[in-house]
């Protein structure tokens, strides 16, 4: 099969429009790649930042009182007053050699949103903190409470009934 070449363009040139079509290209792929690189970011954020699981702790009355251990530390965690939703409530957890606590809490199976406090250290080895829980509209009442203790993660379920 004989090749033939176009007599009105010399050898090694490209066809008129040739420019527009990368510059075109440019413009669709450069912001494509951008989009993709965000998405990669944010999802390696997610995957490297996610909770730790949590050990569950068994707590019959928080307002009583519940103990665990942690490191071989025991642990004491304590409601100051019955929680009510809107309503400002203590907390307070005692905890020997712990440098920072963080509480969080989440209804069960249902995202209440960010909702975390930090603990605020008042005589040696005793934290509290001042706690609102939101309202729920479906009047949902059973809650999570996760402690965070020098990036441990402790699960206490409660509830506001």
């Amino acid at each position: 099969m004989k090749r033939v070449l176009r007599q009105d363009r010399p050898q090694g040139e490209y066809p008129e429009g040739h420019k527009r079509l990368a510059a075109y290209s440019l413009r669709v792929l450069a912001p494509l790649l951008l989009v993709v690189a965000l998405v990669a970011v944010a999802v390696a954020g997610y995957w490297l930042k996610r909770p730790a699981e949590a050990i569950a702790v068994p707590c019959a009355d928080p307002l009583a009182g519940c103990t665990f251990i942690h490191r071989g530390a025991p642990v004491s965690v304590r409601f100051l007053a019955r929680p009510v939703a809107l309503e400002a409530f203590g907390l307070s957890v005692t905890a020997a050699n712990v440098r920072k606590i963080s509480a969080e809490f989440q209804m069960v199976r249902m995202d209440m949103g960010f909702n975390r406090y930090d603990l605020h250290p008042g005589k040696p080895g005793e934290f509290a903190a001042r706690i609102t829980l939101p309202v729920c509209v479906s009047g949902q009442r059973d809650w999570m409470l996760y402690l965070d203790i020098d990036g441990m993660r402790y699960a206490l379920p409660f509830s506001t009934r």
